[in-house]
């Protein structure tokens, strides 16, 4: 009898702190929308934000933008839903997104900048370099390429943040969209060395 108590016990609170680290680290549909491998926290930021949200960002050591300002998308998977790691080369595509300002930034898998001689990190919609075709491409790999490229050196796991400041309908109407109506760009590996 004894020993069914503690075991009970073991899967009772072994259970609650799992779950409770699954929604602090991964969030769920309620707290969380998803785009492809991009992750944006809904309620980051705001008064209103559940308990979730709020230990997510607090876990991080992170100061939130507000989701009623902007939203941040996160990835640390490529479209396939392998890994993005630094010893590999990714190509960043897809329309701008449909906003007052956005950035794109490159971190280590612990939210540090990468150092490179560069010392390039991100881009913005001011400073990326637009083709012909008027579509986003950032080329993330270690070594130098033409046009948008970010550094990844040697970080091991890499996360990809994307910041969308006042996301507006694609039909250019103006309206601020909500996280999920946003245009996302795909992430694409090109190879491994």
């Amino acid at each position: 009898m004894f020993f069914n108590v503690i075991i009970f016990l073991f899967i009772a609170v072994g259970g609650g702190l799992g779950s409770s680290w699954y929604m602090i680290e991964k969030g769920s549909r309620f707290t969380t929308r998803v785009s492809g491998p991009w992750v944006a926290w809904t309620a980051a930021g705001r008064p209103d934000a559940d308990p979730y949200t709020r230990a997510h960002f607090t876990r991080r050591g992170m100061l939130p933008v507000s989701s009623a300002l902007a939203y941040t998308f996160e990835a640390r998977t490529d479209n396939e839903g392998q890994s993005l790691f630094s010893t590999c080369e990714y190509l960043i595509e897809g329309d701008e997104p449909g906003a007052t300002f956005w950035s794109l930034a490159v971190f280590d898998d612990k939210g540090g900048l990468i150092p490179n001689p560069a010392d390039r990190h991100s881009f913005n919609s001011a400073t990326v370099m637009r083709g012909h075709t008027g579509r986003l491409d950032v080329v993330l790999a270690r070594s130098a390429r033409p046009g948008n490229w970010l550094p990844t050196g040697g970080a091991g796991r890499l996360a990809l943040v994307l910041t969308v400041e006042e996301p507006r309908d694609p039909g250019n109407t103006g309206v601020i969209v909500r996280a999920d109506q946003v245009s996302m760009p795909s992430i694409r590996r090109l190879g491994c060395n």
